[in-house]
C-alpha cells in the first residue's frame, strides 16, 4: 500500500514537471520570434527613411557654416597678414557719357574672392554652396566703394541680385551687379576731334594696407565685356586694368584698382550739325561779291543773314558744352568762319564807301556833260535805273545821242514807226550787259572774289592738318 502511494505521487511528479519544461520551452521561442520580427520591422523603418530624404531634417546653414560660432565682424586673420581679395569684372554696358556733367555711367558685375576659414564646411562630394542675399549681413564680405563716383545702385530686381558661393575649404565668391556714375576729367581743347581716357577706381573704404589687399585675379584680363558695346558719340578704343595706392593723411596707404577705357569722339555727327553749316556760310558771304555794288539792300540782307546763322550755330555747340575757360577746336573753328562773313560784310562797307566818293568826283563832270549835251539825268542812268562809273555813264550818254539822233531822222524821212529804233536799242543793251557789269564792279570786289576762297581753303588744310 506504500509502495503503490508512493508510485503514484513519482508519477504525478514526473507528469507536472514535463509539463512545465515543454510550457517553458514554448514561451521562449514565442519571445524569440517576436524579439526577431520587433528588429526586422525597425530594420524596414529605418530603410524607409533613409530613402525617403524628405522626412530627414538637415542641418542649418548657420549650424553648417558656423556663423553663429564666430564673430564676423571681424575680418579673416585679424591680427596677422592682410587679406587677399581678388577682382574681376564683368562690364554689361556703358549706359551714357555727359560732356555737360563730365560724368558717365557703367552697369557691371563686379566679383570678389577671398578665403574665409571660418566658413570651411565638411563635405564629402567637395561641392561648393550658393546662397542669395540672405548670407550677404551675416557674414564678412569686403567693404569696396567707388572713389570720384556721384551716384550708385545695386540692381533689385526681382531681388536683389546677390551671390554667394562657399567652397569647404573656405574659398568665397560674391558677386553684385552694379550701376555707377562716376566723375571723369576731360580734356575739350580739340573737342569734337578729341580722345577722351576714363577710370573707374575701386577701393576698401575701411581695411588699409595693413588689413586688406586689392587685386585683380587675373591680371589685365579681369576685364570682360557683353560682346561689342557700342556708344551713339564714341568709339571704345581699349579697356585696361590697373593698380595702386592711395595715400590719406588721416588714415595712411589704400590698395587702389582702375579700370580704365579710352573713347575716341565719331566726328560724322559734327561734319553735319556743325562744320559743314559753317562752311554753306562762308561761301555764301561770298555771293555778295558778284552782286552789283548799287544793290544796297540785297548785300546788306545777304551779309546779316549770315553773320546771324554762325551766331546761331555758334550759340547752338556751346550750348552743349560745359563752360570751359580755354578754346576748343570747335570755337577755333566757327569763330574764324564767322570772321570770313564779318569780313565780307566789311568788305561792301569798304566798297559802298569808296563809291560814294568817287560819285562825288563824277558828279560834277556829269554836270559839264549834261551842260554840253543838255540831257537830263534820268538820261545818264544805265538800264537798271542806277548811277554807274564815268566811262559806262559816257558810253550810256553816246547811246542816248545816237538814238535820239536816229529818232530825229526817222521822223524827218518819215519812217513808218519807232519799233524798228526800240528793237535796235533792245540788242544794244543786250550786247553791253556783260561789259556793263564787268564795267560796274569795283576793283575790291574783283580781288575779293579770288582771295577770300584762297584763304579759306588754306585754313581748313592748315586746321584739318592740325587736329585730325
Amino acid at each position: 500500500m506504500v509502495l503503490a502511494s508512493q508510485l503514484v505521487f513519482f508519477t504525478y511528479a514526473w507528469i507536472t514537471l514535463i509539463s512545465n519544461a515543454f510550457a517553458a520551452s514554448h514561451t521562449k521561442k514565442t519571445s524569440h520570434r517576436c524579439s526577431t520580427s520587433v528588429k526586422h520591422t525597425r530594420k524596414q523603418e529605418a530603410r524607409m527613411r533613409k530613402d525617403d530624404s524628405t522626412k530627414v531634417r538637415p542641418l542649418k546653414y548657420k549650424q553648417l557654416l558656423h556663423i553663429e560660432d564666430h564673430d564676423f565682424a571681424i575680418r579673416p586673420g585679424f591680427g596677422g597678414s592682410p587679406v587677399p581679395v581678388g577682382i574681376d569684372v564683368q562690364i554689361e554696358s556703358i549706359d551714357s557719357i555727359s560732356e555737360v556733367n563730365m560724368d558717365f555711367t557703367m552697369t557691371f558685375y563686379l566679383r570678389h574672392y577671398w578665403k574665409d576659414e571660418r566658413l570651411s564646411f565638411p563635405s564629402k562630394t567637395n561641392k561648393s554652396m550658393t546662397f542669395d542675399h540672405r548670407l550677404i549681413k551675416k557674414i564678412w564680405v569686403p567693404d569696396i566703394f567707388f572713389v570720384h563716383s556721384k551716384r550708385s545702385f545695386i540692381h533689385d530686381t526681382t531681388v536683389e541680385n546677390f551671390m554667394l558661393r562657399v567652397d569647404p575649404d573656405g574659398n568665397v565668391l560674391f558677386s553684385v551687379r552694379i550701376t555707377v556714375s562716376a566723375m571723369c576729367l576731360m580734356d575739350f581743347s580739340r573737342f569734337p576731334l578729341d580722345t577722351q581716357n576714363c577710370s573707374l577706381e575701386l577701393e576698401s573704404y575701411a581695411y588699409s594696407e595693413e588689413d586688406l589687399m586689392l587685386y585683380w585675379r587675373y591680371g589685365n584680363k579681369s576685364l570682360n565685356t557683353e560682346g561689342h558695346i557700342s556708344l551713339s558719340q564714341f568709339f571704345i578704343e581699349e579697356f585696361s586694368a590697373s593698380s595702386g595706392l592711395a595715400f590719406y593723411s588721416s588714415t595712411g596707404w589704400y590698395y587702389r584698382l582702375f579700370i580704365n577705357f579710352v573713347l575716341r569722339r565719331h566726328i560724322f555727327f559734327f561734319v553735319l550739325k556743325t562744320y559743314f553749316p559753317a562752311m554753306l556760310m562762308v561761301m555764301l558771304s561770298w555771293v555778295s561779291f558778284w552782286i552789283d555794288r548799287r544793290a544796297v539792300p540785297a548785300r546788306v540782307s545777304l551779309g546779316i543773314t549770315t553773320v546771324l546763322t554762325m551766331s546761331t550755330i555758334i550759340t547752338g555747340v556751346s550750348a552743349s558744352m560745359p563752360q570751359v575757360s580755354y578754346i576748343k577746336a570747335v570755337d577755333v573753328y566757327l569763330w574764324v568762319s564767322s570772321l570770313f562773313v564779318f569780313l565780307s560784310v566789311i568788305e561792301y562797307a569798304a566798297v559802298n564807301y569808296l563809291t560814294t566818293m568817287e560819285e562825288r568826283k563824277q558828279f560834277k563832270n556829269r554836270r559839264k556833260i549834261s551842260g554840253i549835251y543838255n540831257i537830263d539825268a534820268v538820261e545818264a542812268m544805265a538800264f537798271d535805273g542806277c548811277y554807274h562809273d564815268s566811262e559806262t555813264d559816257m558810253d550810256q550818254t553816246s547811246f542816248s545821242l545816237h538814238s535820239e539822233e536816229g529818232s530825229l531822222k526817222g521822223r524827218s524821212t518819215g519812217s513808218p514807226s519807232t519799233d524798228s529804233s526800240r528793237i535796235k536799242r533792245r540788242k544794244s543793251l543786250g550786247g553791253n550787259i556783260g561789259r556793263i557789269i564787268l564795267d560796274n564792279n569795283h576793283a575790291i570786289d574783283t580781288y575779293s572774289r579770288i582771295l577770300f576762297p584762297i584763304v579759306y581753303i588754306i585754313f581748313n588744310l592748315i586746321y584739318w592738318g592740325v587736329y585730325v
